[in-house]
């Protein structure tokens, strides 16, 4: 691991690990909290860097460090999911594997809830990481593959790591985003076609308003992308995003598709077949529209925005019943989920089914005013008495 400043969330980050890995290497890159302490305690080998605004190095300084025969890189707001474990011992024991990638829950992410990420790895005296910003040691793997082609890569399925650090405050997430844009931008410099690097910076691009520059950035990347599957998806599904941001819906539904067919892991595909859905429904495809959503849970059995969808459609294309038993799954899945309450309320309602309604609404008030959101829950409370209901 390398760190700085994260007493928060480290100790919940090496309890996950405690127990499964021999050492724990931890190098600080400058902490005024109590974070080196923290590693401390918990029994890991505390070493000291000085940030140089480039995580590659930070990440090579650490592995000097490291005496086991495999690696596992985390960050301080990831954990190790208990489930993987058995798994991960297994896989380790394999002769052939360079490297593993693992499955990572972006936790509270609904664009695009999972990725695959390269931080399994042989302790190999060439596996180095590379690139100022997005550190990977893929650019070394692949060279030790040509050399060594006896090594493969392999994949682990279900989820490995846990990250939660879309949930960080604003302010700490601009910051990191302006850091990334000039370290990205210095890359792109002198590697003016990487594929990996127009896609994360052409997403970045996008994400903080020049769409434009965005998506010539990422139009770049899919012309000098050839079989890196997993990055050209990337591509296609930010400019799926980007032209839905001009509002150009024909060329996004156009990117989401090229997305969604492309041969990787159909877990990763999630964001794309959800974003997918959402066009073709806001463009009147509800058939479309239902069958993107229903590609989703088909994935993932617990994918809540793809049950609260598809019965948004299906109650658009007046399939009333099967509407509510999606919108029952949603609820299932996310207890605490307002919408999903109110219209479901709404077809019961519809139906006749006055009490069981009345009750559902006022589970979606109820809710909606927790979730600080006082307006909408008025709003609904007023529409009830309206309606003689209370």
């Amino acid at each position: 691991m390398i760190v700085k400043n994260e007493e928060a969330t480290l100790s919940k980050c090496l309890g996950s690990v405690k127990n499964v890995v021999d050492e724990m290497v931890v190098l600080d890159t400058g902490s005024t909290d109590s974070t080196p302490q923290i590693a401390t305690k918990f029994g890991a080998k505390v070493h000291h860097f000085e940030w140089c605004n480039d995580f590659s190095a930070a990440r090579n300084e650490a592995l000097k460090y490291v005496t086991g025969d495999w690696i596992l890189v985390l960050d301080a707001d990831e954990t190790l999911s208990q489930k993987i474990v058995p798994q991960l011992k297994q896989v380790i024991q394999r002769e052939e594997y360079l490297l593993v990638n693992l499955l990572r829950h972006e936790v509270g992410a609904e664009q695009s809830p999972y990725s695959l990420v390269s931080r399994l790895f042989r302790n190999h005296p060439d596996i180095r990481f590379s690139r100022p910003y997005h550190a990977l040691v893929d650019d070394s793997v692949s060279e030790i593959l040509t050399k060594e082609p006896h090594l493969q890569v392999g994949y682990l399925e279900g989820v490995a790591i846990l990250h939660t650090g879309y949930q960080k405050s604003a302010i700490a997430q601009q910051d990191k985003l302006t850091k990334a844009q000039a370290a990205m931008e210095e890359f792109l410099a002198s590697h003016p076609n990487d594929p990996y690097v127009c896609s994360k910076l052409g997403a970045l691009y996008v994400e903080t308003g020049k769409t434009v520059e965005g998506i010539k950035l990422l139009a770049l990347g899919v012309a000098s992308c050839e079989e890196e599957y997993e990055t050209l998806y990337e591509l296609y599904y930010h400019l799926g995003i980007a032209y839905s941001r001009l509002q150009n819906y024909k060329n996004a539904i156009a990117h989401y598709d090229a997305a969604v067919k492309l041969p990787i892991y159909p877990i990763l595909k999630l964001g794309a077949y959800n974003n997918l859905g959402n066009l073709l429904k806001a463009t009147g495809d509800l058939n479309g529209a239902k069958t993107a959503y229903e590609a989703t849970i088909k994935i993932d059995s617990n994918f809540v925005p793809g049950y609260y969808n598809l019965g948004m459609t299906l109650k658009a294309m007046n399939s009333f019943k099967d509407a509510i038993l999606a919108y029952r799954k949603a609820i299932e899945l996310n207890p605490t989920y307002a919408e999903a309450y109110q219209n479901l309320g709404v077809l019961l309602l519809k139906l006749g089914y006055v009490q069981d309604s009345l009750m559902t609404f006022k589970a979606a008030i109820a809710l909606h005013e927790q979730q600080k959101n006082p307006e909408e829950a008025k709003r609904l409370r007023q529409g009830l008495e309206e309606m003689g209901l209370i």
